[in-house]
């Protein structure tokens, strides 16, 4: 029985969770921008209420009981029972027709609790701690980490899909409740030779794209909630309808902001003279948007990652100063993992909106996902971007109460 005491007193020391400051922030900011409505809110809820308790609901009762005792195997192991597998791992568990069921398993890494298949292997729901802290439940398959789950260590929280042990990404699930919008320049009204207006009355996202397909509840028939319209590129390109789409935005009381695309030939500084020059930016607009998406090889041409840096600080510090708001950074995953990981406060002092098609959200603390470059909108003739706001309406509107132009 020494084995039982052995393991309850490491049960004993796994049974504290411990909140980290910053996990406790991460945990904080995923309740505050999702709801009920989003796969795995309330594993995540759970978690930041009472930590890693589940492994006491898969701990039969009466298991640390003298009485607690395992049938030879060849006579079918059944009922509440201790083992050892080949590899030294230990497991205490219910057993059924020689299978066992649920229960613990503890390795040299850490504990596992939950379901097993016939074999021995972390299968169904479960959860594990290992011996660093790092926590995770959810999904299992062949003992790996398998379908929807959520994992915790002192320093990030990872909440969605798993594949064959791998972290893959967070779905969301589409709804009329979430906050969609668009963005626009001059590719919205030419195809070719054509020309087409843009129908600001009753505008509507009817479409999001051939990527996301499988998380959409109910029918995609959302109102445009919010507009992006290029204003400039480097110090010599002007979009020619951006003054148009501007005031019919505001005139169908949609919100709206001006962005700049920009150009690694040109210096920050002049850029945001330029942008400010021929940009309109109105009390209420939505905060200016910097459009950063350079090819490795512009960035190498122009420097390096550092003069990037400077150039795009140069840009913030322009238009920051003479519109008392701070900019939104439109960049995309490479640009982040390459370039603007090495400057941390870009991602966390700015609002930070990223381009990834298709169904997984980005893992950064984010404003805004562009999701498509593919959707359709009632009043656009032309394929146009698609943008949820990261949030549900008391995130929107406090974005709108504290992030627009003063």
């Amino acid at each position: 029985m020494s084995i039982l005491f052995a393991l309850a007193f490491f049960l004993e020391g796994l049974a504290v969770p411990v909140h980290h400051q910053k996990i406790k922030a991460e945990l904080d900011y995923y309740l505050q921008r999702h709801s009920i409505e989003d796969e795995g809110y309330d594993m995540v809820a759970r978690y930041a209420e009472v930590g890693d308790s589940m492994f006491g609901t898969y701990l039969p009762k009466g298991v640390f009981s003298p009485l607690a005792v395992l049938s030879p195997r060849g006579m079918g192991r059944q009922g509440i029972g201790l083992n050892r597998d080949a590899r030294g791992r230990i497991y205490i568990g219910v057993w059924k027709a020689d299978t066992l069921e649920v229960g613990l398993r503890v390795d040299k890494d850490g504990l596992y609790a939950g379901e097993f298949d016939r074999h021995m292997q972390a299968s169904g729901h479960g959860c594990y701690r290992q011996a660093d802290g790092t926590y995770y439940e959810g999904h299992w398959q062949y003992d790996q980490r398998d379908g929807f789950g959520i994992a915790v260590s002192t320093s990030r929280l990872q909440a969605g899909t798993w594949r064959k042990d791998r972290f893959v990404g967070e779905h969301i699930r589409h709804t009329v409740e979430r906050i969609y919008g668009i963005d626009l320049s001059r590719y919205q009204h030419e195809k070719g030779r054509r020309r087409f207006a843009v129908n600001w009355r009753n505008m509507r996202v009817m479409n999001l794209g051939r990527r996301i397909k499988g998380t959409i509840s109910g029918v995609v028939d959302y109102p445009v909630r919010f507009a992006y319209v290029k204003a400039t590129q480097g110090i010599t390109i002007r979009n020619r309808y951006f003054d148009t789409d501007y005031a019919a935005a505001h005139k169908a009381g949609i919100p709206v902001g001006a962005y700049h695309f920009f150009s690694t030939r040109q210096s920050g500084r002049l850029q945001a003279n330029y942008f400010l020059k021929f940009g309109r930016f109105k009390r209420g607009d939505l905060p200016p948007v910097l459009d950063i998406e350079p090819t490795n090889a512009q960035v190498k041409r122009m420097g390096g990652t550092e003069a990037l840096l400077r150039e795009v600080r140069a840009w913030i510090k322009v238009v920051e100063g003479r519109l008392g708001t701070r900019p939104v950074l439109y960049v995309n995953q490479r640009l982040v993992n390459d370039h603007l990981s090495q400057d941390s406060v870009l991602l966390t002092r700015y609002p930070v909106w990223i381009a990834r098609y298709g169904e997984y959200k980005p893992g950064l603390h984010l404003s805004f996902w562009q999701l498509s470059a593919d959707a359709r909108v009632s009043g656009i003739h032309t394929e146009v971007d698609v943008n949820v706001f990261n949030g549900y309406e008391p995130q929107w509107e406090e974005f709108l109460r504290e992030a627009t132009i003063k």
